[in-house]
């Protein structure tokens, strides 16, 4: 699926253009599965769906907690319950979990970034 994407950003900003049939892209270039993602950078994620998840499938993103306050987990086609030990885990590190289907992530973390807030996104590939 196709999002706009608003001109309205920094240049070397990555934003969601597309998503689905299993991979993401990033303008030009395109990622097969899941991601974590950054307004600078994009990284795999070895995520399949939210059962595989741990809190060690945050490391990444804890790593980054001096420029995070906000993580938009995109759970795939469906929302699905975070728990308690993901939030805590998190939340030890000043970031705020926010759960929701990947395309409400995708456009949420496009949202945020032209907002130039501290955002970053862990997204399950649908």
């Amino acid at each position: 699926m196709s999002l706009e994407v608003s001109t309205m950003v920094a240049e070397g900003q990555k934003l969601v253009t597309s998503y689905g049939d299993g991979l993401f892209r990033f303008g030009e270039d395109a990622v097969v599965g899941s991601v974590l993602l950054f307004p600078d950078s994009v990284y795999t994620w070895n995520v399949k769906s939210a059962d595989d998840i741990t809190v060690n499938s945050f490391e990444r993103i804890i790593e980054a907690a001096a420029t995070t306050d906000i993580l938009l987990l995109g759970m795939g086609k469906r929302l699905t319950q975070v728990p308690m030990e993901w939030r805590r885990a998190l939340k030890e590190h000043g970031i705020v979990i926010e759960p929701m289907d990947t395309g409400a992530a995708c456009r949420t973390y496009n949202v945020l970034v032209a907002e130039a807030r501290r955002v970053a996104a862990a997204l399950i590939a649908v």
